[in-house]
């Protein structure tokens, strides 16, 4: 280890990069070589620094390349720890240990927040800065020590000191999965509202979703992405659900208002035959009708010529042929006579 009077002969000119120089010790676990890049990775783009050729100074290049290395360093550990495991529990693993929320917390807990340089007037990201810091400092020391000093760094500083890696591994953090299965679960809508969008002074976009259970209003979050704004709005619904019995007995009292008017039956059943108003039918009487059959008939045979005084019954639907229907009409008889016979003969 490394005592004063090696500081002391390591050539720097303020008292202030000594005291960095230290603090770097007691956060990483090892003195840095490069100096400079670790500066550069706790100077916050609030303070709008640039270079000899008007180029900004800033962490946002470290930032990139310290998350490129914290994904394959996380993980190469967590594919060796959890032997066996398919690709998807892998995958959900890491992106949990090297999340935003899991990184700001690292840099508070170590103290890196207290060392980041920033102008102290944009309140862009500032959830985010001990988290970005983070990144830098490991794309800092990436390029100051090389790829094993990052995995020495992740395994005994943090994993070992800081973090369970078994603990992470199982919890569950996405409380909007949890919410959508809560509510699938007991046939509950769940809708996500967009209150407003708007951006803050150094540009970057804000996002406020409230969740929305049954028409009721439930949490509402707000973030730097719809995914981050609604992950907090889930988060605070379901802690309402759990923490305000009259929340949740307003969500089913609502539940089972709807319900109750979708089920609802409808009496009046439409009715599907065809009416025929546009054609006109004449009521005509039975007794006309009986007078007008003969008359039609008399019509008819006036117009004929006479045919054979045999009488042509029409069958009826099962009946027999008679012979005795046929009858042989007398010469005797005259023409009004034969006529009336025959008339009598159909309308029997």
């Amino acid at each position: 280890m490394l005592n004063n009077s090696i500081i002391d002969r390591i050539k720097l000119p303020f008292r202030k990069e000594k005291e960095l120089f230290s603090s770097l010790r007691e956060i990483l676990g090892f003195y840095p070589r490069h100096i400079e890049l670790y500066k550069l990775a706790l100077m916050h783009k609030s303070i709008a620094r640039r270079n000899a050729k008007g180029k900004p100074v800033n962490n946002e290049r470290l930032e990139f390349l310290g998350d490129a290395v914290l994904d394959a360093v996380v993980g190469d550990i967590v594919y060796r720890h959890f032997e066996g495991k398919r690709e998807g529990f892998l995958t959900n693993t890491r992106s949990k240990l090297v999340q935003r929320d899991t990184l700001n917390k690292l840099a508070q807990e170590m103290g890196i927040n207290r060392l980041i340089l920033s102008s102290g007037h944009s309140n862009s990201h500032n959830n985010y800065m001990g988290g970005n810091a983070f990144e830098a400092l490991v794309g800092a020391i990436y390029l100051d020590r090389g790829y094993d000093m990052c995995m020495r760094f992740m395994q005994k500083r943090i994993l070992s000191q800081l973090i369970n890696i078994d603990k992470v591994a199982y919890k569950e953090v996405n409380f909007k999965s949890k919410l959508i299965e809560w509510s699938q679960k007991n046939k509950v809508r769940l809708d996500f509202k967009l209150v407003s969008q708007s951006k803050e002074q150094g540009g970057s976009p804000t996002f406020i979703y409230k969740a929305i259970i049954e028409g009721l209003e439930g949490g509402q979050g707000k973030g730097y992405s719809k995914k981050e704004s609604q992950q907090i709005a889930s988060k605070e619904t379901l802690q309402r659900l759990k923490r305000e019995p009259q929340f949740i007995d307003a969500v089913f009292a609502a539940k089972t208002e709807r319900t109750k008017m979708e089920e609802m039956p409808v009496l009046n059943v439409p009715d599907t035959e065809e009416k025929e108003d546009f054609i006109i039918t004449h009521d005509i009487p039975a007794e006309e009708l009986r007078e007008e059959k003969p008359k039609k008939a008399a019509k008819a045979m006036k117009q004929e010529k006479p045919v054979a005084p045999a009488v042509e019954i029409e069958e009826e639907e099962n009946d027999e042929f008679d012979l005795s229907d046929i009858s042989a009409t007398p010469k005797s008889q005259s023409r009004e006579d034969i006529i009336a016979a025959a008339e009598a003969a159909a309308y029997e």
